[in-house]
């Protein structure tokens, strides 16, 4: 579990194709405090893992989590929103992130109100019933807050602000129309959204 506060933004030094992908992400963090098995979202995928070393750490992603996921994040020179899992006493700034994505949304409008950016996201229709005004989202494991929702057609679109603090401390500095983004509901909204579902 994590809370979308991102708490290192981690660069992939290298990608090996082995029976999964292979990732070298380097990182600010004292590796000696993240064990071998521990879980790191990385830009809101929850990743294993598998070996580290004074400045770096190695996870495997499987071809589900790559298919699943916002093409290019996988690259060498790629910069990715880092979040290690939460501990039970951790703060809890954000909301509850499970670090399973649920679909890639796509930045159809990017505005400068005052100083922050306005962005508006689209996601599938089947997804617009767990995104309510005012409720929590993960965007590339970074948690936001939602403004406005509308569905439309086969999509749904919502708007959220990034403040200078989050634009400036993620990868989400450089949003831009057209971007692909990880996209997480909130997990309360997934577990009311299938009862809903199961009710007919």
């Amino acid at each position: 579990m994590f809370t979308g506060i991102i708490t290192d933004v981690g660069t992939v030094r290298s990608v090996e194709q082995r029976g999964d992908l292979r990732l070298i992400i380097g990182c600010s963090y004292d590796m000696d405090t993240v064990d071998l098995g521990a879980s790191i979202a990385c830009s809101g995928a929850c990743l294993t893992v598998v070996d580290k070393g004074d400045d770096w750490f190695a996870v495997d992603l499987s071809q589900e989590s790559a298919s699943r996921t916002a093409p290019g994040l996988w690259t060498k020179g790629s910069r990715l929103n880092l979040e290690r899992a939460l501990r039970v006493g951790d703060e809890l700034g954000g909301h509850i992130v499970t670090g399973h994505v649920d679909a890639v949304a796509t930045v159809t409008k990017v505005e400068e109100v005052g100083g922050s950016l306005n962005v508006t996201i689209e996601v599938p229709r089947a997804l617009g019933s767990a995104i309510a005004p005012k409720g929590s989202i993960a965007l590339d494991g970074v948690s936001l807050t939602v403004n406005q929702v509308e569905d439309a057609g086969d999509a749904t679109r919502f708007t959220v602000n990034l403040i200078p603090h989050t634009a400036n401390h993620t990868t989400l500095g450089d949003i831009a129309v057209g971007r692909k983004l990880n996209f997480e509901i909130d997990v309360l909204a997934r577990y009311l959204q299938r009862m809903a579902e199961a009710r007919g």
